[in-house]
């Protein structure tokens, strides 16, 4: 049933770009607020970006990336993408894409682990010299 499902991970150089996929499969995520987290060892788990329900057209990043990340939507592929410029090695970390099920159509200016559901096996972003 409902699943979404992380690709486009990889190991890059500081300074170059990667674009992460989030295929969502059994539900239409276009009704969702859809966000992005990333957990790198010895950290906490960071809230990175946030694109909300179609209709709102908002979208949030945390301050470690705005800038250098774009969040998108393709409704037609029911994938949400995750564009990744200018890495740097405190990027590196595992990449989980989420459904937001509190307030579930909107993302707010803050991000909570405990709002989003559907904790999947994430990808791996390397950013190393």
């Amino acid at each position: 049933q409902s699943q979404l499902v992380e690709s486009g991970g990889g190991e890059v150089q500081p300074g170059g770009s990667l674009r992460l996929s989030c295929a969502a499969s059994g539900f239409n995520a276009d009704y969702y607020a859809i966000g992005w987290f990333r957990q790198a060892p010895g950290k906490e788990r960071e809230g990175v970006s946030c694109i909300s329900q179609t209709s709102y057209d908002t979208t949030y990043y945390a301050d470690s990336v705005k800038g250098r990340f774009t969040i998108s939507r393709d409704s037609a592929k029911n994938t949400v993408y995750l564009q990744m410029n200018n890495l740097k090695t405190e990027d590196t970390a595992v990449y989980y894409c989420v459904l937001k099920q509190k307030s579930y159509y909107y993302c707010g200016d803050y991000m909570s682990s405990d709002d989003f559901a559907f904790w999947g096996q994430g990808t791996q972003v390397t950013v190393s010299s």
